[in-house]
């Protein structure tokens, strides 16, 4: 409903949209992006083409993946753009540290994070996109599937080797390596 009332003009539901996906949207596009001001900047970008664009909603899909459709093609623009991808910085962390965690448990948890971003990043741009939108924005398959535009199939097949990649570069007790992308 929130989506119709987008349609017909009314920004208090524009607001609450923006309430509700921002969040959301930003930090899919720093995980493509790695640029704090540029994923903003696609946030911004995505908003307003729902704003122009919530009339032509389909229906065929839910509205969370309507739009984190858009911001992917937003930031795909942008990557394109700049004609590099940049790993993901942890130093852009967006989790907020649990205040009921010692130094040691936040220290350990960063280390954690920081490896598996590493590995992440070593993944092909199709496996750790499915990776990131599976686990981080808990959409299905079939809703990744079309947000990619590829068979579901493709999916799980995405899903299932940069699984198996990220269980082997996480199992080493060096760095990840490069040879496994």
């Amino acid at each position: 409903m929130l989506i119709d009332r987008v349609a017909g003009a009314d920004r208090q539901a524009l607001a609450e949209l923006y309430r509700r996906m921002s969040r959301k949207i930003f930090a899919f596009a720093l995980r493509h992006l790695n640029d704090r001001d540029l994923a903003e900047g696609v946030v911004v970008d995505t908003m307003f083409e729902v704003w122009k664009n919530a009339a032509r909603f389909g229906r065929g899909s839910s509205v969370s993946t309507w739009i984190l459709g858009i911001a992917r093609h937003k930031a795909l623009d942008e990557v394109r753009r700049r004609a590099r991808y940049v790993p993901f910085d942890e130093t852009t962390d967006v989790d907020v540290e649990d205040e009921g965690c010692s130094a040691f448990d936040i220290v350990a948890a960063r280390q954690t994070r920081e490896r598996l971003n590493e590995c992440l990043a070593r993944l092909p741009g199709e496996q750790r996109e499915c990776i990131h939108l599976t686990f981080f924005e808990e959409l299905s398959q079939a809703e990744i599937a079309e947000l990619q535009g590829v068979p579901e199939s493709t999916v799980k097949t995405r899903l299932f080797h940069a699984r198996r990649k990220l269980k082997i570069m996480l199992s080493r007790r060096a760095d990840c390596v490069s040879d496994l992308a």
